[in-house]
């Protein structure tokens, strides 16, 4: 802290820094709309509709991102704005119609989630569109008015955005991807040379590389979490760039080493060319002359090719690592194409593991959407409580004819929570907060009476106030403020008395106990039984996939280039709801339904969560169904129809023993996550001291069943991580 003349400098934290940049932006656009339309045009509909358009999409929703993405996307969204209303419009005419509106449309809008983190976001803020004309005034010829100040409010908040205290830039999750791959190049640099192992500086850097781009330390503006190709592409980037840095970082007896034969060599320095290439197209910037995946697609096919005979076991070993490290940086170079290019960039890319590359948009989006359907998906369970509880308090709401009743489907909009546990413990803070709100409203009310000219001049100071404070304090804050707010802006249009706070207390109520009856029968503990539940179906999937795998491998057979390896698609279907899952499990301690948290801090967990829930490792659970993926195509998927010989009877029984042996463990990891009565609660034994099947050497054994073997080595290194029983990488020299 420092300045000038004497005075210190005082710098506000960044939450608060962030979140007044944000207020000065609704306050300058809701402001500007309604006092243009109240006291220039003197329409209190248009006036209306311009501030809570602008506090709509930009206040009560929490759209991810910079203001200059934030107006991208609200600009994006101003014609649903429009059509919104209009429907609600001319349905809030009867109450029977206006529910059954709510009903449909809060379920397609909260469902709309499904499209990733910025839909998620505007959703609370588009529901608020068509809450807003369903009630009084019942009167469709006043749609022009309502449409016109809608339409400046958005306006007014697209060019505040975009201009007003612009947000200091993010880091991209290309160049994050670009960062990772580069710590890629320099591991394969340093495994290429003497001493031929990774130094330890070298080690930490690429595990933060690795770290930095899982889902929960990435800004959720830059998370690709759509249902795009090329979202789908960066997000495979990531993933396929994580599990090269972990091979490449392994434990030195499961590193590839020197690789006597030149081949190993040749397979690593390509590696490193086309982890540099791929991070020079994550950034935009022309590769180097050459061709550098497909220089490794040849290493790698020649290092596959070698023959089994005349090789020693240890070399085979070493082999088999080495092609798993080639075949994460195909798939981190293929993936980074598709990001960078979308279709475009799909020529390289296999039709099991890039399935999406060559699909259309309307493809990708109506497969998320049917992926989702069902009770199984957070997403379709958020929309079904959230829709129904919207309906209900609008059908309370039309039925009892509570004055001001649009406050009854804010409050339940607003706090209901995905948690019942959660729900109850908002709504506690936030009566509290309507209360000391009201009260204030009532004395001031009482105090000025109808001096308009008060309110007009007390609204905008109020704005920058609730709307910075709100984000940073908590629900509390945010509804003693916001009742002020409302009630400020009320008084304007229409003459108000103290019995307005008594109101707004009343509606707050009515709504937050909907809100609480409808997360106490739907789903009531959220995403976190949904989120072990679906974590212990992956790995019962991924199981049957070890199963199929290896039996396939040894019982051998014709292999042709098939789309996927068997059971693929189902454990793919289950893998995309666990990744939903966790992505809501991490969402939910934070704030408003709306709000969508940046990066966690580590150790960061929320109030429901217990001890074993923040210790256990989410992310290896996801990384294990993706490596059962890949080592499964990659065993059985080839480039071309071949026949493949059964192994000898002795390899035969050592591979498939070890993959009922890998399976069953992770049945084990799966009924230790499984949220059912039964679970077990002592530590799953992995590893056994006196079993030695990984490192057995049948006589005669040939380069699949050593590339079976690492295969089911990594996936019970991936489960020691899940159970916490995996230990640090030792220091290299």
């Amino acid at each position: 802290m420092g300045g000038t003349g004497g005075v210190p400098r005082v710098r506000l934290p960044a939450a608060y820094r962030a979140a007044a940049r944000r207020s000065v932006r609704v306050t300058v656009a809701a402001g500007a709309g309604f006092y243009l339309f109240l006291y220039g045009f003197h329409s209190a509909d248009a006036a209306t509709y311009a501030l809570f358009a602008a506090v709509a999409l930009a206040g009560l929703s929490h759209i991810p991102g910079t203001g200059r993405q934030r107006a991208a996307v609200v600009a994006r969204l101003l014609p649903v704005c429009l059509v919104l209303i209009t429907v609600g419009t001319y349905l809030s005419v009867r109450t029977w119609t206006a529910t059954v509106g709510m009903l449909v449309i809060g379920f397609a809008l909260a469902f709309s989630a499904v499209g990733g983190p910025r839909l998620a976001g505007a959703a609370p803020g588009l529901q608020l569109m068509y809450i807003l004309p369903s009630f009084p005034p019942y009167d469709p010829g006043s749609l022009g008015g309502r449409l016109a100040g809608a339409f400046v409010g958005i306006v007014f908040l697209v060019l505040a955005e975009t201009f007003l205290l612009p947000d200091p830039p993010t880091v991209h999750y290309r160049e994050l991807a670009g960062r990772a791959a580069d710590s890629a190049r320099l591991c394969a640099e340093e495994l290429t040379g003497p001493p031929f192992a990774i130094t330890a500086r070298t080690a930490q850097e690429a595990q933060a590389a690795s770290t930095a781009l899982r889902s929960s330390q990435v800004p959720e503006a830059e998370r690709p979490a759509g249902p795009s190709v090329r979202d789908r592409g960066l997000t495979h980037t990531g993933l396929a760039t994580r599990t090269l840095l972990a091979r490449l970082t392994a434990p030195p007896e499961q590193n590839p080493g020197p690789a006597a034969p030149e081949a190993g060599l040749v397979v690593l320095r390509a590696v490193q060319d086309t982890a540099r290439e791929t991070a020079d197209r994550l950034r935009g910037r022309a590769p180097a002359a050459g061709n550098a995946h497909a220089e490794l697609l040849r290493a790698r096919t020649a290092l596959a090719a070698g023959p089994d005979s005349d090789i020693s076991p240890a070399a085979l070993r070493r082999n088999a690592e080495l092609l798993e490290l080639a075949d994460a940086a195909l798939a981190m170079s293929t993936a980074a194409a598709i990001a960078v290019r979308g279709r475009a960039g799909a020529a390289q890319a296999a039709p099991g593991r890039f399935w999406y590359a060559r699909k259309r948009a309307p493809q990708l989006w109506w497969w998320r959407m049917v992926g989702h359907a069902g009770n199984r998906s957070v997403f379709f369970q958020n929309a079904v409580r959230i829709s129904l509880a919207l309906a209900a308090a609008r059908l309370i709401a039309g039925v009892d004819t509570l004055p001001h009743g649009f406050w009854v489907l804010l409050a339940t909009l607003t706090l209901t929570r995905t948690t019942v546990r959660e729900t109850r413990s908002t709504i506690r803070v936030a009566l509290t907060g309507t209360l000391v709100g009201a009260l204030i409203v009532a004395g001031l009310f009482t105090l000025v009476g109808t001096g308009i000219a008060v309110y007009a001049a007390v609204l905008p100071p109020l704005m920058l106030i609730a709307f910075t404070l709100g984000p940073v304090k908590g629900i509390g804050w945010a509804q003693a403020l916001f009742t002020l707010v409302v009630a400020m802006a009320f008084a304007q249009l229409a003459p108000a008395t103290w019995q307005l706070a008594e109101f707004r207390l009343l509606d707050v109520l009515t709504g937050s106990a909907i809100g609480a009856v409808f997360g106490l029968l739907a789903w009531p503990r959220g995403a976190h039984d949904e989120l072990r539940r679906s974590m212990a179906v992956l790995l019962r999937g991924a199981a049957e996939n070890v199963v199929a795998t290896t039996a396939q491998v040894a019982a051998g057979g014709v292999r042709a280039p098939v789309t996927a390896a068997p059971g693929h698609r189902s454990l793919q279907h289950s893998l995309g709801l666990a990744e939903v899952a966790y992505a809501q499990f991490h969402s939910e301690p934070k704030g408003l339904p709306c709000a969508r948290p940046g990066p966690d801090p580590p150790g960061s967990r929320g109030p429901h969560e217990t001890d074993q829930d923040s210790a256990q490792d989410w992310q290896a659970t996801l990384m294990a169904a993706h490596h059962t993926l890949w080592g499964a195509d990659r065993l059985l998927v080839p480039p071309e129809r071949i026949v493949v010989p059964p192994l000898e009877p002795e390899p035969s029984a050592a591979v498939s023993r070890l993959g009922d042996r890998v399976a069953g463990r992770m049945l084990l990891v799966s009924a230790r996550l499984d949220p059912g009565g039964d679970t077990p609660k002592a530590p799953v034994p992995l590893r056994d001291p006196d079993f030695d099947g990984f490192a057995v050497e049948p006589p005669g054994a040939p380069r699949v069943y050593y590339a079976a073997v690492s295969w089911l080595d990594a996936l019970m290194a991936d489960l020691e991580r899940i159970t916490g029983e995996a230990t640090a990488t030792p220091s290299r020299p």
